[in-house]
């Protein structure tokens, strides 16, 4: 029997705080969870890309999540990333994270590795096994090289545990083959924000957003239009965050988002190197978009 989750909204990819000596700031981590939750969120993302999993220590990425658990208090779920460059450890991890009290994995396949088909299919076969938590598949092709296609999805259809699909590719048309070949098997998540009209009209029932960082409110308040059908509604606010949207698809989206959460007041711009804290004219132009967004703001708020 398929597992029953009601797993649907938005989901910030939550970024993780750091000292300015490099070691991990778990009360502004916190403080960052709970700012989110109460501005409406539905759900959140531990130990994301945009959470800095690669650059965290086996042991940081399980502190991390009890963290993040321990801020959600039991609110919203926590669905914690797992982007292990093994099976074995991405089973060690899965097994970890349920006893800490996750309430489920977003499973992407091995890291580093160019994995064929049939090899990513096994992966995620054999990590499902590892544990009860429910599983969301990430399909990131543009920043992690495998795709995890929909004929492969339909090969993971007789795996209960796994119910949802986030489908970062940024092309559109792969929601549709979803449901073409697999029905409303799997809940079906945006995972790339400056897509997420178009996708919310497909059919996508959540959104895991690295912007909604840092405009939490705004966010939400686009993807509920969104999902009410109510597109055309929505479109002010969309074009209005569609320049930050932008920097969800950029290699150095984590470096963007940090800079944006700090100009707003809700995090710091720290990340651990090698992501370097923007500079020049890089940091200009984002501080630039931020600029002309929050001066615009108000009219959007009235518009609504």
């Amino acid at each position: 029997m398929v597992k029953q989750v009601t797993w649907a909204g938005v989901f910030p990819a939550v970024t993780t705080q750091f000292h300015a000596d490099d070691s991990i700031d778990f009360p502004a981590t916190q403080k960052v969870v709970r700012a989110l939750i109460d501005d409406g969120v539905d759900g959140l993302i531990a130990c994301g890309s945009v959470g800095e999993n690669s650059a965290l220590s086996a042991g940081e990425k399980r502190e991390v999540v009890a963290a993040i658990k321990e801020a959600a208090g039991g609110r919203v779920p926590v669905i914690t990333g797992v982007a292990e460059n093994s099976t074995r450890l991405a089973e060690v991890y899965a097994r970890d994270v349920e006893n800490l009290g996750a309430d489920g994995l977003m499973l992407m396949p091995p890291m580093v590795y160019s994995a064929s088909p049939r090899e990513i299919v096994s992966f995620f076969k054999t990590v499902a096994a590892a544990s009860d938590l429910p599983i969301m598949i990430y399909n990131n092709p543009p920043a992690y090289r495998n795709d995890v296609t929909p004929a492969m999805v339909r090969e993971l259809s007789d795996v209960d545990t796994i119910v949802a699909i986030k489908e970062s590719s940024g092309d559109t048309r792969r929601f549709v083959d979803l449901q073409n070949l697999n029905g409303d098997r799997f809940q079906l998540f945006c995972g790339l924000d400056d897509v997420i009209l178009e996708t919310g009209t497909l059919g996508a029932v959540g959104w895991i957003s690295g912007l909604s960082n840092v405009f939490p409110r705004e966010c939400h308040q686009l993807f509920t239009l969104v999902r009410a059908g109510r597109a055309q509604e929505a479109m002010p606010l969309y074009r209005w965050l569609m320049p930050l949207l932008h920097l969800d698809a950029r290699a150095d989206l984590v470096q963007c988002i940090k800079l944006c959460e700090q100009i707003m007041g809700r995090g710091s711009e720290r990340t651990r190197a090698p992501r370097l804290m923007l500079e020049g004219a890089e940091r200009a132009f984002v501080e630039g978009l931020m600029k002309t967004a929050l001066a615009t703001r108000h009219q959007v708020a009235e518009a609504a």
